[in-house]
């Protein structure tokens, strides 16, 4: 059961550090086996940023994601270079309010579609749009079960600087709980 994730969007959205959570909390806590590749532009901040994560209960042969089974768009550029390259009955997950996805688009690639306001769920309930990526692990998370719920937390927890736990916890669980 091998399984590709993409997550892309801007860097400074931690599109990278979304990826080595999830790579993290599948190999450390969940017992799987993960990879975890990133690419950004050289403008870093606000160029391109993308982090693929290859996740399965069997040995991984080649650490790369070929075609993912998920594609996460946080940006509307990310989804113009990403959202034809993805698995037939693939899930696609954007950020409602800064990715429009065309009429047409579920029917033409045989996906389900996702919309949820992870940078307005970020601000509004939390209070900090910076943790828009971790709401965006937690309705990744339930949608998927690709790994449990407290796998998630734990990597979360050890990812994230110090003081600031409590505040991704709960920007998790909006995430989670939206779907």
């Amino acid at each position: 059961m091998r399984k590709e994730f993409r997550i892309s969007g801007f860097g400074g959205q931690g599109i990278v550090l979304s990826g080595v959570i999830l790579g993290r909390s599948a190999a450390i806590y969940d017992n799987k086996n993960a990879v975890q590749t990133q690419s950004y532009g050289p403008e870093a901040r606000g160029g391109a940023s993308r982090s693929e994560v290859v996740i399965s209960e069997d040995i991984i042969d080649f650490p790369k994601v070929i075609k993912p089974d998920v594609l996460v768009c946080m940006s509307q550029p990310a989804f113009d270079s990403y959202g034809g390259d993805i698995k037939d009955q693939g899930v696609v997950i954007v950020d409602r309010d800064l990715v429009t996805v065309p009429e047409g688009y579920k029917e033409k690639y045989n996906v389900k579609v996702y919309e949820i306001p992870f940078t307005e769920i970020a601000y509004k309930e939390i209070g900090l749009k910076i943790v828009a990526n971790i709401v965006m692990l937690g309705s990744l998370t339930k949608i998927t079960n690709i790994v449990s719920k407290e796998a998630m937390e734990k990597a979360i927890l050890d990812s994230v600087p110090k003081g600031t736990g409590e505040k991704n916890i709960l920007a998790f669980e909006k995430g989670y709980n939206y779907i």
